[in-house]
């Protein structure tokens, strides 16, 4: 598997179905003039939110399948799970993805900790992909205490500030210093189930 961030919330995973390869795309968003949508052909889409920021799926070639609510869904051996969620005064949906024996909780713009119903929903991830630069989404304090929530063994965070941007985010280091977290960084993250075979929880920060 192949996990790529593309910014703000965004994420390509590349995985393997019985028949051959899959793309997912989670959050495709409008251009920006610091920040551009890759143009790419996929199989998947997710949208955690119905805002320009979160859900550009024209931007996605192809003929997506693409999920905006919450629900169980199962196409190209791809197992998906929509948990609702409140974000401020916005509905919002976190996704739990399963393939390759691996699962993946995005939690798109999530503000605040979660419910004990939601943690059961979000229960044996292996890979957390969270915002964590605050604004409208979590912050770095607020982000750690969801992943004790979760106890993921890979967190990957979204939504912060990066260079160029113009945002009201915080940065990555303020939630590594918060967090504690061991971290690494990569331009994407290529990753098989024995790989998370570990107790430790680790950042894993990507570059765009």
């Amino acid at each position: 598997m192949i996990i790529q961030w593309l910014g703000q919330s965004c994420f390509k995973i590349q995985t393997k179905g019985n028949q051959g390869d899959v793309t997912i795309v989670a959050d495709p968003f409008t251009d920006q003039p610091s920040l551009k949508m890759s143009r790419f052909q996929a199989d998947i889409v997710t949208v955690s939110e119905n805002t320009a920021g979160h859900n550009n799926s024209d931007a996605i070639r192809g003929e997506p399948y693409i999920i905006v609510h919450p629900g169980e869904y199962e196409t190209k051996d791809v197992f998906i799970y929509g948990v609702p969620a409140i974000s401020g005064k916005e509905k919002i949906v976190m996704f739990k993805t399963f393939s390759e024996d691996i699962s993946i909780a995005h939690l798109g713009n999530l503000a605040g900790t979660l419910s004990n119903e939601q943690i059961d929903r979000l229960s044996n991830v292996d890979i957390l992909l969270i915002p964590v630069g605050g604004d409208s989404g979590l912050d770095a304090k607020k982000a750690s205490e969801v992943i004790s929530q979760i106890d993921p063994r890979i967190v990957i965070p979204m939504n912060y500030q990066i260079g160029g941007q113009k945002s009201n985010l915080a940065s990555v280091d303020d939630f590594l210093k918060v967090s504690g977290l061991k971290s690494e960084k990569f331009e994407k993250l290529k990753i098989s189930k024995k790989d998370l075979m570990t107790e430790d929880t680790r950042a894993i920060v990507l570059t765009i």
